[in-house]
């Protein structure tokens, strides 16, 4: 999605929350406390598996990740905030402890995100509003979105009914694939004026997460497609990815941390599933890069650009990858700091995090978008799992 927000900055590496990193049991259980928590008040009784855009709800939000205009928050969710509680579930479902209760969220939100899916256009894809209600746009990165939550599902469960689902939506994905600018797909389908990262960057990867699904060659062939069109068409001289190219050919130098994360992670993948040593040593620059560039040095210290805390968990997952792979806890430890000073100081009376992990009070009495809170439940759950020391 494309988002203008403004970036705030939360102290990392030398602040007191860095040099009390917690146990991997203390991020669990604050990951399957706080992601109970998200479901018992966003969670809409009329409509199983479904949730409200905002909590406490009764305000029509203002929406801008959107094509277009003056979008207003509905009586239920759009897909994109709604993928968040399916990608929490799907870490959450990874520990034996949890494995049997994550495994029935998994059921809901699969009858969840079904609802989204529209079969009134060919190929069939998933729409930014539950087809029931209305009808609306359907965008890739949403799409991809979907993907790579029915793969991860697939590869927790291993119920064939989740790859099967990923599978179609796949070929929603490359039904926007045309050779304008050499390749790549739009941001949704039929508005063709620009091709992004978000897009481009989350189709790499829900192609690599059902190669690791199915290992048919297919889809690795498409993830390395995906990826050489980013790498030539958004990628800067320094590994950071511009937000996205217009039909005119020129990029639009915005930069957001998701859209590197997805190509950090997407490196990561492709050295795994091909041993090609270039695809690391572009992994671990893209990671050094990155930190450098969303983090600014200032009294000894470096702060984080926050631009979206869902945004920052992609990033996380990309240095998560490549932390399997050399064991270098530095950007891990980072993020993880960043998050538990905001735990401590951006909660609201509810206990929800603000927007950006801003401070403030005004921000504080806000309404909180449900892809800001699922996020958190995510970010804990796979700190969890890495369970690093000091």
């Amino acid at each position: 999605m494309k988002y203008l927000l403004i970036i705030t900055m939360l102290v990392l590496s030398r602040g007191s929350f860095a040099q009390h990193f917690q146990s991997g049991s203390f991020y669990t259980q604050r990951a399957d406390r706080f992601f109970e928590k998200v479901w018992k008040n966003y969670r809409l009784k009329k409509y199983p598996g479904l949730f409200s855009e905002h909590f406490p709800r009764g305000e029509k939000v203002d929406l801008d990740y959107f094509q277009g205009s003056n979008v207003k928050e509905k009586e239920v969710s759009f897909l994109w905030p709604f993928s968040g509680m399916f990608s929490a579930a799907n870490i959450l479902v990874r520990y034996p402890h949890l494995e049997k209760k994550y495994k029935k969220y998994l059921d809901t939100l699969a009858i969840g995100v079904w609802a989204y899916r529209d079969t009134t256009r060919v190929p069939a894809g998933y729409q930014a509003y539950p087809a029931m209600l209305e009808k609306s746009d359907r965008y890739y990165d949403d799409n991809a979105l979907v993907c790579i939550d029915y793969s991860e599902a697939y590869l927790n469960t291993k119920d064939s009914l989740y790859v099967n689902k990923a599978k179609e939506v796949f070929k929603f994905i490359i039904s926007g694939w045309d050779e304008k600018l050499g390749g790549g797909v739009y941001w949704l389908e039929g508005h063709k004026d620009q091709k992004p990262a978000c897009s481009n960057g989350m189709a790499t990867l829900a192609a690599l997460k059902l190669y690791q699904a199915t290992s048919d060659p297919v889809y690795l062939n498409w993830a390395k497609r995906f990826y050489q069109w980013m790498q030539s068409r958004l990628r800067n001289p320094d590994g950071i990815y511009y937000n996205d190219v217009k039909m005119d050919g020129k990029p639009n130098e915005t930069y957001y941390t998701y859209n590197t994360g997805s190509m950090l992670e997407s490196a990561v993948l492709l050295y795994e599933f091909t041993k090609n040593p270039d695809y690391l040593k572009e992994a671990q620059l893209v990671a050094k890069n990155a930190y450098s560039f969303f983090s600014e040095g200032k009294n000894g210290t470096r702060t984080f650009k926050i631009d979206l805390p869902w945004f920052v968990t992609i990033l996380f997952r990309g240095y998560e990858a490549l932390y399997r792979l050399d064991n270098n806890p530095a950007y891990i430890k980072a993020i993880a700091s960043s998050l538990d000073e905001a735990w401590a100081k951006s909660s609201d009376r509810y206990g929800f995090l603000t927007a950006k992990w801003a401070t403030d009070e005004a921000s504080k009495r806000k309404p909180k978008w449900l892809l800001d809170e699922a996020c958190i439940a995510e970010l804990y759950a796979r700190i969890g799992l890495l369970d690093i020391k000091n």
